[in-house]
């Protein structure tokens, strides 16, 4: 499916998004009679934040994607016509049901938690419930805000996760049972951030927890997945642990480990998919410069998400992508707009993608000493932090591999399946593509061919 005018070689081409206008976070990912359904926040209108909609494309590999219409749409007076905010799908005894945020005109940061279910098999039409499940926030707990469902079992029961952040700024995560969709009950909160791994992991920056994620690890444990919002979207966060039996017969989270789930300054929002035998994971990437060129916003490839015996993350793209590979790969020289790279290190080795004048954007690699380090000082980019090289550890002492995926703007650098960096780097007049190896490294790579029309 193209996705990008052809003019704009920023724009991605390979990875979800509308052809234009705005699009945010992920929302619902969900398999359904053989399809991969994605949705997320769109803007049909404009460039902007404003005027939310769930935005709707389905694929048959997780690699060539068509785009579908609008699934959710603001009913005027209802409990949703400020927008549709970000939720998750789930199979409702076998009618698929988006649960997802509503909000009013002057939420002030509360949403309402709003059901939809599908009309169709192909989920194309969906049927708005005209009165919200929960209206409000649980009493007693000053809650200022309150959104992004997330629906789950465990022992047999449903339960929903929803982002939370209180008066006195501490974020949390709040459950609820809601064994039938229709009846939530507050069973109190599963986790905040006064949890010592949590306050530890993410520091005390966060006044909120937005987009709660779980997903289950081999061992029978679980990962918490948080975005922190600290008025704006911040970065994002995952705690390893174990749900234990909470106050008033509910769930809380033993979190023994946790850390940066992307370390790039251009991830926020990730919405995950729990397969019987894996967990998939998307992603938004934001603009990092000022001016939109009529599209702003894009959903990252999928990535397989899992923990290490130490409880660590680990990340890898989904092995699908490999549809999306050229037959013949490529070696240095020349880089197309879009590409698949693996890099593997035995010695250290410095690895240039793109030139301009004196600067250069590179990945050096040290398997010695174990670090990669990602150099993006010479791309400007708007409203975010500065643009040092980034560093990040891996096991010293063994040959070093990493992979990267580029389309258009949207560079994803997958670290030894441990670590992930997601970046916007916008390529200017006279900026030069090319790829050239220092040191002992071999490199592979292939263009990303053409998606199929949709």
């Amino acid at each position: 499916m193209s996705l990008a005018a052809p003019q704009d070689p920023n724009a991605p081409r390979f990875r979800v998004r509308p052809p234009a206008n705005w699009v945010n976070d992920p929302n619902g990912p969900f398999r359904w009679q053989g399809r991969y359904h994605l949705f997320y926040q769109y803007n049909p209108a404009a460039p902007v934040h404003a005027n939310i909609h769930w935005g709707h494309a389905s694929s048959p590999d997780l690699a060539h994607w068509e785009h579908h219409p609008i699934a959710l749409t603001p009913t005027p007076g209802g409990p949703d016509e400020g927008g549709c905010w970000s939720g998750c799908v789930v199979d409702d005894d076998g009618t698929p049901t988006a649960v997802y945020t509503g909000i009013g005109h002057d939420h002030t940061g509360l949403g309402t938690i709003c059901l939809a279910r599908a009309a169709d098999p192909l989920l194309v039409r969906w049927r708005p419930v005209p009165a919200p499940v929960v209206g409000a926030p649980p009493e007693g707990l000053d809650v200022v805000m309150f959104r992004d469902p997330f629906v789950f079992r465990h022992a047999g029961r449903r339960h929903a996760l929803v982002g939370a952040g209180h008066a006195d700024g501490t974020p949390s995560v709040l459950v609820y049972d809601c064994d039938d969709l229709t009846d939530w009950r507050f069973a109190g909160v599963l986790l905040d951030g006064a949890d010592p791994v949590a306050s530890d992991a993410f520091g005390d920056k966060a006044v909120g927890w937005e987009c709660p994620q779980l997903y289950r690890t081999v061992d029978g444990g679980h990962v918490l997945v948080v975005s922190l919002w600290d008025g704006d979207p911040c970065s994002t966060g995952y705690l390893t642990g174990r749900l234990v039996s909470g106050t008033g017969g509910g769930l809380g989270f033993e979190a023994t480990v946790g850390g940066r789930l992307d370390h790039g300054r251009d991830f926020y929002a990730p919405a995950v998919l729990q397969e019987e035998d894996r967990a998939l994971l998307w992603g938004w990437s934001w603009e990092a410069r000022d001016t939109p060129e009529g599209w702003a916003g894009v959903l990252t490839a999928p990535r397989v998400v899992g923990t290490r015996p130490d409880g660590g993350l680990r990340v890898s793209p989904a092995p699908e992508l490999d549809l999306l590979r050229a037959p013949d790969p490529f070696g240095a020289g020349p880089l197309p707009v879009s590409y698949d790279l693996e890099i593997t290190a035995h010695d250290r080795a410095t690895v240039t993608l793109l030139r301009s004048g004196d600067s250069r954007l590179t990945i050096g690699l040290d398997p010695r000493q174990g670090t990669v380090t990602l150099d993006r000082t010479g791309w400007p980019r708007a409203g975010r932090e500065g643009s040092a090289p980034l560093a990040l550890d891996t096991p010293p002492g063994v040959p070093l591999t990493v992979r990267l995926l580029v389309d258009g703007s949207l560079l994803e650098l997958f670290v030894a399946d441990r670590a992930t960096v997601t970046e916007r780097v916008y390529q200017r007049p006279g900026d030069v593509r090319e790829l050239t190896v220092e040191g002992d490294a071999e490199v592979i790579g292939w263009e990303l061919v053409p998606p199929t029309s949709g």
